[in-house]
């Protein structure tokens, strides 16, 4: 993997050769379903207690499959796994910055190793502390949304997100499940008029372990970190754009409020994701959800 100050030029480079790309050639590359999940390495954090956190993201190579993968054999992370908190569901295409797996501090130069088997497919990140993966704010922002360059946008911060209640809850088939995350923000990057889902603070409840067939939400909820999906990529089409009601999920107090009920009986993890377009925080709340 190159530096990941790099990582913007290459996806801008790319994007443009591909809007080049005849439609029909282009078509050619897409895939609706029956492809597999890259893991991506992302980069590392420093920690203010001397430890270190690797990030990590996805791609989903198709581009309206979503595909669950639990955690064992076919998605692992070594040494100390399987499970370091990976997702095991898997939305289309790229997922950038979705969790972080701790580190100590004497780390050294060992390898944190993500494998991810989909379709009979083997794909594997390798995570370590080469100074070239260094991430911090500004990086992570450009790699977001081509932020953080001009005067005072590095001041932005990550949002806060707290959870009202304990992060394991038990509740049983059919009963509904209320669970509430606040949400506070500096207000950076400004709200642009021009475009509403842009430079916008969204937040919204989302399934990131277990069948999203099997939890319905009340009231529907929008994955925030998804906005700029829609016409990013022109190998896929019909990707849907942010919905209307998408925007007003987030109440203006910061409130973030959502029922969840559950058709089948496993263990779930729901997360509260606020997402500022640049940067993003969450909070996840396990559910072990009974017969009866």
């Amino acid at each position: 993997m190159g530096s990941a100050k790099h990582t913007v030029v290459i996806a801008a480079v790319v994007a443009a050769l591909a809007a080049l790309v005849p439609v029909d050639v282009a078509a050619q590359w897409a895939h609706n379903r029956g492809q597999n999940v890259v893991p991506v390495f992302e980069g590392w954090e420093s920690n203010p207690d001397g430890t270190f956190s690797m990030v990590f993201g996805f791609f989903n190579r198709n581009c309206h499959e979503t595909l669950h993968v639990p955690v064992g054999p076919n998605n692992s992370i070594e040494p100390g796994g399987p499970d370091q908190g990976q997702p095991t569901r898997f939305f289309p295409r790229r997922a950038e910055f979705v969790f972080k797996v701790p580190v100590p501090a004497d780390f050294g130069d060992k390898e944190l190793v993500w494998t991810l088997t989909a379709h009979g497919k083997t794909e594997t990140a390798y995570a370590s502390l080469r100074p070239e993966y260094v991430l911090d704010r500004q990086i992570t922002m450009m790699n977001e949304a081509s932020y953080g360059q001009r005067v005072g946008e590095s001041d932005n911060q990550y949002p806060v997100v707290e959870l009202e209640g304990p992060p394991e809850r038990s509740v049983a088939v059919g009963e509904p499940l209320a669970l509430t995350a606040r949400v506070s923000d500096d207000g950076l990057p400004e709200q642009r008029p021009d475009r509403r889902h842009i430079a916008k603070l969204m937040a919204g409840w989302l399934v990131y372990r277990g069948h999203d067939e099997h939890v319905t939400f009340d009231p529907p909820q929008f994955n925030p970190a998804l906005r700029r999906r829609a016409g990013a990529s022109p190998l896929c089409q019909g990707i849907e754009p942010v919905p209307e009601w998408a925007t007003s999920l987030l109440s203006p107090d910061g409130t973030l409020s959502v029922t969840a009920t559950f058709s089948e009986p496993g263990t779930y993890v729901l997360r509260a994701l606020a997402h500022d377009i640049a940067l993003k925080t969450s909070r996840e709340v396990t559910v072990t959800v009974t017969d009866q």
